[in-house]
């Protein structure tokens, strides 16, 4: 399952979101300026301007949609599976997809959300305490008897090893890193 972009947004954002992320992710928000931007996308920098209203707007569609986008996600997978075995393996999969769909995105955000305006960085961060809260939700349901703190713990964990991906496999064929990862992933999960 890849995580797309909302339909919402307009051919011509998407793609500047797009550029932007992989900039962002190579040089840091502060390292890319209005006027490169325009021109990787081939416009004018100016011309950024009919579509955000400035680079840290940009910035909060970026890391806002993809944690609404992780979020809806969570939520469908959560409402098509009962067993929460199958939903972990499940939002195992969700993440997984994103992480290597997209690990510029898992660089902006580890290096650039303290850009973001208080507002927008506060919602990204309650948009991931609720996906957490998925995991979380499901990982006590498959074992009853794992405290609240450790299937937080064990939720995070997994993450950080699915979200490792931009230092990970950059370059590399995803299949076998994704299998991989995947393994991992459900090992950590299978908590005793």
């Amino acid at each position: 399952m890849v995580v797309e972009p909302s339909t919402q947004l307009t051919s011509r954002k998407v793609q500047i979101l797009r550029v932007a992320a992989r900039l962002f992710a190579r040089h840091g928000f502060h390292g890319v300026s209005i006027a490169e931007l325009g021109a990787a996308v081939g416009i004018s920098g100016p011309a950024l301007y009919r579509h955000f209203q400035g680079k840290e707007a940009l910035l909060a569609e970026m890391l806002v949609g993809i944690s609404e986008r992780l979020l809806a996600g969570g939520r469908a997978l959560a409402d098509r599976h009962e067993d929460p075995a199958a939903l972990i393996a499940a939002l195992i999969e969700h993440q997984l997809a994103f992480s290597l769909a997209e690990p510029e995105l898992i660089t902006v955000q580890d290096r650039d959300l303290a850009n973001l305006p208080t507002e927008d960085r506060r919602r990204v961060r309650a948009l991931q305490r609720a996906y957490v809260e998925i995991w979380v939700d499901t990982l006590r349901r498959r074992h009853p008897r794992l405290a609240d703190t450790d299937a937080r713990v064990a939720a995070h964990g997994v993450f950080g090893l699915l979200n490792s991906t931009p230092h990970s496999a950059p370059g590399t064929d995803a299949g076998p890193a994704a299998d991989q990862l995947r393994r991992m992933a459900l090992a950590a999960l299978a908590v005793s």
